[in-house]
């Protein structure tokens, strides 16, 4: 046989050969007897690992680029800083790990799938994770990646100090067909410190990364001490809390609560519930067509939570059609409204009154009027916002009669800005802006406001001599101060404080009341009220460390001139301001003498100046020995009042230390 006939014939051979091994190894792999490897692996990894690592019963191989193992009774402790005995312990485990990875020092495991497993993964302050694979357990290197993850049963704890978490889950999974969701769960424990429950349904397969194919679905009702959440939608990456796409419904006790559950800064409100959609993308979470209510009030529109820089960024637009002005005194600090008192029914037993341990005057003379609630500045380093509310109608609005609002809200590195701000009130307005810099220790805060036009007769709607008035009053507020509370910050204040009135009508009941003009009362109590012609009316204050002292209080109308002087002290809120009316008529009953503002903000009180009325009354009592016509004559007042300046007036009562004027258009003189 030569050469050219023998090498078909060797190749033949060859080839024979290579099948026969490569029949050989397939034979070895397909009935190797894997289980030898059990007792070297379990000693491998635990020396590796430096915990103890066994599968008690059966493993098996299928080898490939993605190798598949199955272990038939594992066993994998944690480390012995957890608090849990057992990473995992399942009755089986299955799962798929690239082998490519593993030469780089990676552990990559597109599938688990656990049979009644009881998993403890813990938490440390420090970084260390139990599930972390390597002997340094806060080497983020050495968390595996897990694309998806399936349990038949079993239960998980996971324990967080950091996040006061202690949460126990229990995993049920239906035998029979149940849809896309035939896992269910139910969670007890603490998440924020706060008692935490939840259940739910999801998917079979728990996606962990988002290189999986399409996203699974998922239930949730959740409750974390008094908030709670209902959620349907689905979710692509579960480790992360990428791709959520879903529908929510949530309500609690107060939106603030929030912050501690989630990082969220939101101001405080009455209770709430919530509904509208939920997606996040990247670091981006987007809660959009937002529709609910705050107390009474209703709220929709939408708002998006970026967690990608250090620090979070709030952004959206909100809005309520009708504003309940109660709902806002959570957050100015100012306590809730008193509930109603309860109707008693002939079925309810007598409850015996107690004494009360003060008067009611000496009760109210000690209360405070400014709110006094101390606010969380420090929060509001935790995050940035840029966010509008607008609202559309504000009623039960006991002390001013606001009617519309907005405010741009900005945070920015602990800096809250609410510029602009824009209120409607008593037919007129009031804009401006108000800082607080929680960099500062307290805080520091200034307010600028401008208010215009407000009507005088829908300013105190709740007094009935003011209806008939006619007038508009315009001021300007221009203060700084430091403090933790709103109280704090205007006891601290300093600035510069002026109100002014042009021309219009005001009741004349008010100021006869004012003059202590006898005749004049009596006369128009059985009348009637008649309204008076205001030429103009101003008070300007220099405000330094909470004291605001008058600069200039007129008034003048046909009837009377009042100047006035004095202090209003916002530390301790009190009054101590003197008026001195100068009527421009003849009347008779008239004791000209100066009118007494003092007591407190909560308890004001307004009488003559007993010491020059008491001069008058001597003069007329002495008089009245002699003869009591000559009594009545010392009570008839010439009426040397003149008018005022009203140019002269106004311009010193709006000009301030800073330089700024309220524009002369602003005021009518004619």
């Amino acid at each position: 046989m030569n050469n050219s006939q023998s090498q078909p014939v060797l190749l033949r051979r060859w080839l024979i050969g290579i099948a026969a091994v490569l029949l050989v190894l397939v034979l070895v792999v397909v009935f190797f007897p894997w289980d030898l490897l059990r007792g070297p692996i379990n000693r491998h990894v635990s020396e590796q690992l430096g915990r103890r690592f066994e599968i008690t019963q059966h493993l098996s191989v299928r080898l490939g680029r993605i190798t598949t193992v199955r272990a038939d009774g594992v066993e994998f402790a944690n480390p012995e800083w957890a608090s849990k005995p057992y990473l995992v312990k399942a009755a089986a485990a299955e799962f798929d790990i690239k082998l490519f990875p593993l030469l780089v020092g990676k552990v990559e495991l597109p599938r688990i799938a656990l049979t009644a497993p009881e998993i403890g993964l813990q938490m440390e302050p420090d970084g260390r994770r139990t599930w972390a694979l390597s002997r340094d357990t806060s080497d983020e290197g050495a968390i595996p990646r897990i694309d998806a993850l399936l349990i038949d049963g079993g239960s998980v704890d996971y324990q967080a100090a950091a996040q006061g978490a202690n949460i126990h889950v229990d995993f049920s999974l239906a035998q029979e067909a149940a849809g896309q969701l035939p896992l269910s769960y139910k969670a007890t424990g603490k998440w924020k410190n706060e008692a935490f429950s939840a259940n739910g349904r999801t998917g079979g397969v728990l996606q962990l990364s988002k290189d999986m194919e399409a996203p699974f679905p998922i239930e949730v009702n959740a409750v974390a001490g008094k908030t709670s959440l209902k959620a349907k939608g689905t979710i692509a990456n579960l480790a992360d809390l990428a791709g959520v796409d879903a529908t929510f419904d949530l309500q609690g006790r107060n939106l603030e609560e929030l912050y501690k559950l989630l990082g969220v800064v939101l101001p405080s409100t009455p209770p709430y519930k919530l509904r509208g959609k939920l997606n996040k993308q990247g670091e981006v979470w987007a809660a959009t067509q937002i529709q609910g209510m705050l107390g009474s009030s209703d709220i929709s529109g939408a708002l998006s939570f970026d967690q990608s820089a250090a620090v979070p960024l709030l952004t959206g637009k909100v809005q309520s059609k009708v504003l309940d002005f109660a709902d806002l005194a959570p957050v100015i600090g100012l306590p809730p409204p008193a509930a109603p008192t309860p109707v008693k029914t002939a079925a309810s037993k007598a409850e015996p009154v107690p004494a009360p341990a003060k008067s009611t005057k000496a009760v109210a003379s000690s209360r405070k009027v400014l709110p006094v609630a101390t606010l969380d500045v420090t929060r509001l380093k935790a995050m940035n916002a840029d966010v509008v509310y607008s609202a559309a109608d504000i009623r039960h609005v006991e002390v001013l009669p606001l009617d519309k609002g907005s405010v741009h809200v900005k945070l920015t590195g602990g800096v809250l800005q609410l510029e602009p701000i824009s209120l409607g009130i008593a037919g007129g307005t009031v804009a401006g802006a108000i800082r607080i810099d929680a960099n500062l220790v307290p805080a520091g805060f200034s307010t600028r406001l401008d208010v215009r036009a407000v009507q005088l007769n829908q300013l105190f709607p709740a007094v009935e001599t003011t209806k008939s008035s006619l007038g508009k009053i315009s001021g300007q507020f221009d203060l700084k101060g430091r403090g933790n509370s709103l109280a704090q910050m205007l006891g601290t204040s300093s600035g510069d404080v002026a109100v002014l009135m042009g021309k219009g009508e005001m009741s004349n009941i008010l100021l006869e009341f004012m003059g202590l003009d006898g005749g004049e009362v009596i006369k128009f109590l059985v009348r009637g009220d008649r309204n008076v012609r205001l030429r103009c009316a101003a008070a300007a204050f220099e405000v330094k460390q909470g004291q605001m002292t008058t600069k200039t209080i007129v008034l003048d109308t046909t009837d009377t001139v009042i100047n006035g002087r004095g202090t209003i002290n916002l530390a301790d809120e009190t009054l101590d301001l003197i008026l001195d009316p100068a009527p421009k008529d003849q009347s008779i009953l008239s004791l000209r003498s100066p009118l007494k503002i003092g007591g407190t903000f909560a308890s004001p009180s307004a009488g003559p100046d007993k010491g020059a009325l008491a001069g008058r009354a001597g003069i007329a009592l002495a008089l009245g020995v002699i003869n009591p016509l000559l009594a009545l004559a010392a009570t008839i007042e010439t009426g040397p009042g003149q008018d005022e300046n009203c140019k002269a007036i106004l311009a010193k009562a709006t000009s301030s230390a800073a330089g700024s004027r309220i524009p002369a258009a602003a005021v009518s003189l004619k």
